[in-house]
């Protein structure tokens, strides 16, 4: 089984893994050292441009670096609101009816 960590727990490992210090990583995104590292904590969102630049750095699929950040976003907004997982499946639902009124 695959251990749960989050988008910026993740980060963070492929970043060391790669033996990179933070100064480094954020100079390639053009960005402020103290942003990666907020973000590396969960304490700021990533931008699409920051997670491709990330991808591109670490050479991760973007989709899958772009699915794990979403499901923290998700998982979050979850937790804040102190709803039950159950919603998922709620919104599982809405996510098929509103492609379908999307798709005409």
């Amino acid at each position: 089984m695959q251990k749960l960590i989050t988008f910026g727990e993740y980060i963070r490992k492929l970043r060391e893994e790669a033996k990179l210090p933070l100064r480094k990583v954020a100079a390639q995104l053009d960005i402020d050292p103290s942003l990666l590292g907020r973000i590396e904590r969960n304490e700021r969102q990533p931008t699409k441009n920051i997670i491709a630049g990330i991808a591109k750095i670490f050479k991760q699929d973007l989709k899958k670096l772009s699915d794990e950040y979403l499901s923290d976003l998700i998982a979050y907004k979850i937790i804040n609101e102190n709803a039950d997982v159950d919603i998922l499946k709620v919104a599982e639902k809405k996510v098929e009816y509103l492609k379908k009124k999307q798709n005409g």
